[in-house]
C-alpha cells in the first residue's frame, strides 16, 4: 500500500511559482491539467483555490518536478511542498 501524499497548500503564489519553474504558459499548465486557461489565470489571481483531484494533481507534478517552495519567513515551514 502507498503512503499518503502530504496535502499541499495550494494559494496563488505557490501556482504561480510552480507553473514558471515548470518554464509553462497558463494554457500549457491548464493543458497538462485537463482544465481551462481561465482556471488557472484564477488560481493566480486567487479567486479560486485548487480542490479535490487539482490539487493532488499539483502536488505530483511539484514532487516530480523537485519543486521547492519557499515562502515568507512569517509562515515558516508551512511555505515548503
Amino acid at each position: 500500500m502507498r503512503g499518503r501524499r502530504k496535502k499541499a497548500n495550494w494559494d496563488q503564489d505557490r501556482i504561480h511559482a510552480l507553473r514558471r519553474h515548470l518554464g509553462l504558459t497558463q494554457r500549457e499548465l491548464a493543458d497538462e491539467l485537463g482544465t481551462r486557461q481561465q482556471t488557472i489565470s484564477e488560481w493566480e489571481t486567487g479567486m479560486y483555490q485548487p480542490r479535490g483531484a487539482s490539487s493532488r494533481l499539483l502536488t505530483i507534478i511539484a514532487e516530480r518536478a523537485s519543486f521547492s517552495y519557499k515562502a515568507d519567513s512569517s509562515e515558516g515551514e508551512q511555505g515548503k511542498l
